[in-house]
């Protein structure tokens, strides 16, 4: 199996001709389906909502297509709630989940009327006294500890996690945000990350809604939303056999008619807040082999590197690379495909069988769509790429430029250098 890009080898060396490589490329058409099928497979829910989470990407012209599929925000971060408060998006179209939370980010979270998700039990006085009387809506992130295991082998440590009120924390919490005057309580939980199996909301769901109908039956609280977070995942590897999310839905909607209809909570309205899974498989890194080295292993140095996707260099994740024009020739050259950082995890793929590429070859690095351009940074003094959206017309839309040694130099307070750089 194989993975095949959205854009051909005629169409990246027509963009070159005015947006060169390196560059993340967006497919409208694939994020919008993608969407409408998440809508469908929750719609049995009244008051389903997906919150895409923000941080997986931040271009406001993708996130204004998922608006208009009836996406709402899952913010972390001051910035992400301007942004979103920015773009139009109102009150409780926005979640913002975030933790060790400053102050000034809960006060504008307030302000702009989000929904505050909160994390930790000792955030409840923390937040009453940064912004006086708390809000009528607030969520609380659940962590139930110990080791989280799905049926396929996949599994987290919420016990080693940062994240989330304990199960006692969470009752206690209820009890004394409802004397606080809160009336509609959500509940919030993310115990495993990218996973690829139909099994995983299904199996988180159960968890928190029978967490949720012993908190109602305990606490008397009015629980309106339970948000079942994101950890859906993609399918990096070609062979991996991708989630299909109307059975993911229908798996959650038997648990929901299992444990919540019967315990006379069948209004509770379902939320997720995906970032890789909506936008994760419709974004490409597409960079230019510029160099080929001959040493201990076989290199081909590119003119993108980790600052334009970093989850290879940090974590070893595996992204597929696609040699345009080349697509059915036989892989029989192993390679170390690497960039230019003075850091030697900078390799997008480190023995990978590929076919023999030659200097001036277009590479597309799939799955960047979430956590790649927005996980950017400046080390070594290299600039952030452009960002290009393939729309459904065929036409393609510059959505963010890319960065020039005068934005790098702009945020010196050194007048006098800044005055003796060629800027031009």
């Amino acid at each position: 199996m194989s993975k095949v890009p959205f854009v051909t080898k005629e169409q990246i060396e027509e963009i070159v001709k005015t947006y060169p490589t390196p560059f993340h490329i967006y497919d409208e058409k694939g994020i919008r389906e993608n969407a409408e099928a998440v809508k469908e497979a929750f719609a049995w829910n009244k008051g389903f909502k997906e919150y895409f989470a923000v941080k997986a990407n931040a271009n406001p012209s993708l996130i204004n297509i998922l608006r208009e599929c009836g996406c709402g925000c899952d913010c972390s971060s001051l910035t992400e709630l301007m942004l979103s408060n920015a773009m139009g998006v109102a009150g409780e179209d926005i979640m913002f989940s975030s933790n060790e939370t400053p102050a000034e980010e809960y006060e504008y979270a307030n302000k702009i009327g989000a929904i505050i998700n909160l994390d930790d039990f000792t955030h409840i006085e923390y937040l009453e006294k940064t912004i006086g009387k708390l809000p009528e809506t607030l969520s609380c992130r659940y962590n139930p500890g110990g080791v989280f295991t799905i049926s396929n082998g996949i599994m987290d440590n919420p016990g080693d996690a940062k994240y989330g009120f304990t199960t006692e924390q969470l009752f206690e919490g209820f009890k004394i945000l409802k004397e606080k005057g809160v009336r509609n309580f959500g509940i919030h939980a993310f115990l495993a990350s990218n996973t690829v199996t139909n099994d995983y909301y299904p199996i988180l769901a159960r968890q928190l809604f029978e967490v949720a109908v012993q908190l109602q039956k305990e606490t008397g609280v009015n629980i309106t939303f339970i948000n079942l977070s994101g950890g859906v995942g993609i399918p990096y590897q070609p062979d991996q056999e991708g989630n299909d999310i109307h059975v993911i839905g229908e798996g959650v909607r038997k648990v929901f008619e299992e444990v919540l209809v019967p315990a006379g909570m069948g209004d509770i309205a379902l939320y997720t807040e995906m970032g890789r899974f909506m936008m994760g498989p419709y974004g490409h890194l597409v960079t230019t082999a510029i160099h080929e080295k001959h040493t201990h292993k076989e290199y081909i140095g590119c003119d993108a590197c980790a600052v334009n996707l970093m989850r290879p260099a940090i974590y070893g994740a595996y992204h597929h690379i696609t040699v345009l024009g080349k697509e059915e020739e036989t892989c029989d050259h192993k390679y170390d495909v690497v960039g230019s950082l003075c850091e030697n995890c900078d390799k997008f793929a480190i023995d990978r069988m590929l076919p023999e590429i030659e200097i001036g070859d277009r590479l597309v690095i799939h799955d960047t769509g979430a956590h790649g351009f927005s996980m950017g940074y400046n080390y070594n003094g290299k600039l952030k790429s452009a960002e290009l959206l393939l729309k459904e017309d065929g036409s393609v839309q510059l959505i963010r430029r890319a960065e020039t040694p005068k934005d790098y130099f702009a945020t010196l307070d050194c007048f006098d250098i800044y005055q003796k750089l060629d800027l031009n």
